[in-house]
């Protein structure tokens, strides 16, 4: 049975008080059309809720990124601002701390909501938070240490990008798809190239490319970038304006982007490269609806971003709105010693 694909990120920009109501009724919905159990899509609005008033209050420039976890596994939610940062987090964690005159209970009750939570802030930099709810008794998610986020373009409802992670051997491959222009064919594009990568994910990657393409000829055709972390570094194998980055809290170490052609159309014969990744550098995939200049001269608070922060900072400040945009972000996984 091939997984369902990770639908398109929901975001809810956090520009005026009523958007907190929006952030959790869109949370709680997103919620139920998981079919998560029970009170999860209730703890789902609260953390959206809690997360978008802390925006409202405090930040510029805010917005929550709302997703499914993939395979029902549970529920993200992203919160990414340019405000003021936070230069006592440890304080705004604790219940009853507030700046505000209220009951001061955001963050706290955030943090002991979520199964897991993490966040960085800087000072005149910003916050970018990462609250997931997974479900009890789920095997240990494929997007563990990974972030992702794909978004439609503006005035769309179907995204013509896309992308997914799966695990064979211990060893994850992540694909990003941007199928050609946007709307409904390009997210037909996009989906048929992922129902192909699921199906034969574990083989090299020219073959999984070639795969693709044979799935795409009946389709507009689509740019592809496919990546296999293992310890130490990554192959890449991509046709198109997918582009790979290796981030490091020394700089951006290395870059490609794929070979010319458009799979499902006409595509070269396919090269794989090697992409050396020391520990703690992070490996980025993205879609051309991401500005690339955002590599240009990062700033070392996002260059130490774990992996879902930073494809939020990626996708919050860089992403073009007239185009679908997708940023995946993953590290190798670490083995037990």
């Amino acid at each position: 049975m091939t997984p369902p694909a990770v639908p398109p990120t929901a975001f809810v920009r956090i520009d005026h008080h009523s958007a907190v109501h929006l952030a959790a009724a869109t949370a709680r919905s997103i919620a139920q059309q998981c079919r998560l159990p029970g009170a999860a899509p209730d703890r789902a609005a609260v953390v959206a809720s809690e997360l978008a008033s802390n925006l409202d209050k405090h930040a510029k420039d805010g917005a929550l990124y709302i997703q499914p976890l993939p395979l029902g596994a549970g529920l993200e939610i992203l919160a990414a601002d340019h405000g003021p940062g936070m230069p006592e987090l440890h304080r705004c964690l604790a219940d009853g701390y507030t700046t505000t005159g209220t009951l001061g209970a955001g963050l706290g009750a955030v943090s002991r909501t979520a199964t897991d939570f993490t966040i960085r802030t800087q000072a005149g930099v910003g916050t970018l938070a990462c609250a997931r709810l997974a479900l009890p008794g789920q095997p240990e998610p494929v997007w563990q240490g990974a972030g992702f986020l794909c978004l439609p373009a503006e005035g769309e409802e179907e995204c013509g990008d896309a992308g997914a992670i799966v695990r064979h051997a211990g060893i994850r491959t992540a694909v990003v798809v941007d199928g050609l222009g946007h709307g409904p064919r390009a997210a037909e594009a996009a989906q048929t190239a992922l129902r192909a990568f699921h199906a034969a994910g574990d083989r090299p990657l020219p073959q999984i490319l070639d795969s693709l393409h044979r799935a795409l000829r009946h389709t507009r055709g689509a740019a592809v970038g496919l990546l296999r972390l293992h310890a130490g570094h990554a192959q890449y194998c991509g046709i198109g304006n997918v582009r790979v980055l290796a981030c490091s809290p020394r700089g951006v170490d290395h870059r490609l982007t794929g070979q010319p052609g458009i799979v499902g159309w006409k595509i070269p014969a396919a090269t794989t490269h090697s992409i050396p990744l020391a520990h703690g550098t992070t490996a980025v995939l993205h879609s051309d609806g991401i500005d690339a200049r955002w590599a240009h001269a990062p700033s070392p608070f996002m260059l130490r971003l774990p992996p879902p922060l930073l494809a939020a900072a990626v996708a919050h400040g860089h992403r073009s709105s007239r185009d679908d945009a997708t940023v995946l972000a993953a590290r190798p996984e670490q083995r037990p010693r």
